[in-house]
């Protein structure tokens, strides 16, 4: 009886996390030391170098170098370091304009591990949520260990032709407005459904908040995982969006003589034949997102989409 009453006592222990410890999950130390970051910008954004200018010289403060990726550096007029370069070397990167800037990295740079932090110049910023004006003060409680990263699915997809991957979301979709289009699409090689209408989108918990949220599919908390099929104006009331556990392997043949397109991430655009074959499963790679400690996912939700206004 006193072994069963340890045991239970050890299970209540494991179990006892707050509310917030568990919003929180996971919160990873693996920023000692830090020497160098590197730094992304927005594309096509010249206006962008009083930004930069500002991020460099909080840094340089608290005597951490700033390397900047070459096509950044050219914009701005200044010297940069390779991709792959300024990944290995870096510490840890950060992306200097919207949402579309950091899923650009995340989906490129993944691979290396390095967190990402979002320093946000859109408008919207589901991902970016820390602003220009907050940096010194995210870089000071950096310093003392204060901060978490959260790690996001990547899913991995293939066709005939290419392998790809993507951090938001996967859209199979119409090649004309004006057309349909059929897509026949299998869990683990089993038929299970046959999509008629302006095409699927193949979405990332992170990605519920983009097309996926504007077509009416769930929110889903960025840590879970899951991934969510969401049919773009469907041709039958019958067909709804579909949470499904992260395991499966999707499989989607395009059925239709026009053919299709591959959206990936709504960025890079393919097209894709009658009877071409795709596969879509988790990648088992994870973008590791930085965020200040007390960054809180529903807060964002509430802020963005004005809930209780």
């Amino acid at each position: 009886m006193i072994k069963k009453l340890e045991k239970l006592e050890k299970f209540k222990k494991e179990e006892n996390f707050t509310k917030e410890e568990k919003q929180n999950k996971p919160i990873i130390k693996e920023l000692k030391n830090i020497k160098q970051v590197g730094i992304f910008l927005r594309p096509n954004s010249k206006d962008i170098k009083k930004s930069f200018d500002l991020v460099e010289q909080c840094f340089k403060e608290v005597d951490i170098k700033v390397v900047l990726e070459d096509t950044c550096a050219k914009m701005i007029g200044l010297d940069g370091a390779s991709f792959d370069e300024v990944c290995i070397k870096s510490d840890f990167l950060i992306s200097l304009g919207g949402d579309g800037t950091l899923i650009s990295l995340a989906r490129r740079s993944f691979s290396s591990s390095k967190p990402i932090l979002g320093i946000n110049l859109g408008n919207l910023g589901f991902l970016t949520n820390l602003n220009i004006q907050e940096l010194r003060s995210f870089i000071s409680e950096l310093l003392k260990g204060e901060f978490k990263i959260e790690e996001r699915i990547i899913l991995e997809g293939q066709n005939n032709t290419r392998h790809f991957y993507a951090f938001n979301d996967i859209v199979l979709r119409s090649k004309s407005a004006r057309d349909m289009v059929t897509i026949d699409a299998s869990i683990d090689n089993k038929l299970f459904n046959t999509y008629n209408g302006d095409g699927l989108i193949i979405s990332t918990p992170t990605g519920s908040t983009a097309y996926n949220l504007s077509l009416g599919g769930p929110i889903v908390y960025p840590l879970t995982d899951v991934l969510v099929l969401a049919p773009i104006c469907a041709h039958s009331l019958t067909q709804r969006p579909l949470v499904l556990p992260l395991d499966f392997e999707l499989n989607f043949r395009i059925n239709d003589e026009n053919g299709a397109r591959l959206i990936i991430d709504g960025q890079d655009i393919y097209e894709l034949s009658n009877g071409e074959d795709i596969s879509i499963k988790d990648s088992k790679f994870k973008a590791k997102l930085l965020y200040t400690k007390t960054k809180n996912y529903f807060q964002v939700l509430s802020e963005k989409l004005n809930w209780g206004n």
